[in-house]
């Protein structure tokens, strides 16, 4: 059993769900997706120069989100249609640029090539993530109900929604070795998805998410290193199914 793949695909898979609580409260589904193909630039950099691609997947995702921050507050363009258009340019881009043979991991992910910094990465930054959104979440989801509301209470919501997007732009970094740029927004969506139809309340709701999160990842790893698969798929594939038989068990 690969079981430094494991335990970065466990905490990836928690931190992802969590976030995608939020990502669907807010109706952000589509931009989770997105921003991982913003990453691809820098994904491609790192593997034609050699250097941790995950660093090069932050730094595309910083400066892109980075620009979509301050092209937002300055047009009053929806972040869904700039995460669009940075979505697009940034895959064209990334398709030129990245050698063909890297082309598939770059694309599904490949976590069979795990080491021990890989995990402490892994760890601290999923962990760092969850506890960041953990102090916001209640100022995020009153700036979702009414914006107006959360700056009449003292939220200061331009802020908080960068710092959202940050956290956002950092998992979506750590989860594409696990699932590649092609699927990593179904890490985010589909857990956040299944959740919603187990859950009773908003606490719940959130910790059904992170749960699912890491028990498709966990599940999906496992498989694809018994059948000498690439994870991504069979990650996808668990997250599906647990999606779909959540729906038997739907609330009203």
């Amino acid at each position: 059993m690969p079981i430094f793949s494991l335990i970065v695909g466990a905490f990836v898979g928690l931190a992802s769900g969590y976030l995608g609580s939020l990502m669907v409260l807010r109706k952000m589904s589509l931009v989770g997706d997105a921003l991982s193909h913003v990453a691809l630039p820098g994904l491609a950099l790192g593997l034609l120069f050699h250097f941790n691609p995950f660093l090069g997947a932050f730094a595309a995702l910083f400066t892109s989100i980075v620009f979509i921050w301050l092209i937002e507050n300055k047009t009053k363009l929806s972040t869904e249609t700039l995460v669009g258009i940075f979505f697009t340019l940034s895959l064209a881009i990334g398709l030129i640029i990245t050698p063909e043979p890297e082309l598939l991991e770059a694309l599904f992910g490949d976590i069979s090539k795990t080491s021990a910094l890989d995990v402490f990465t892994a760890i601290t930054l999923s962990l760092t993530a969850i506890i960041v959104v953990h102090r916001i979440y209640n100022k995020l989801v009153l700036g979702t109900i009414s914006d107006d509301l959360a700056k009449s209470v003292g939220v200061k919501t331009k802020r908080i929604d960068f710092i959202f997007l940050l956290i956002v732009a950092l998992i979506v970094a750590l989860g594409i070795k696990v699932v590649g740029t092609l699927l990593m927004g179904a890490l985010v969506i589909i857990p956040a998805a299944a959740s919603k139809n187990l859950s009773h309340n908003l606490s719940n709701y959130a910790g059904f998410s992170a749960f699912i999160g890491l028990v498709s990842s966990v599940v999906g790893i496992y498989f694809a290193s018994i059948i000498k698969f690439s994870p991504g798929p069979l990650v996808v594939l668990v997250s599906a199914s647990i999606f779909f038989i959540s729906l038997i068990f739907k609330k009203d």
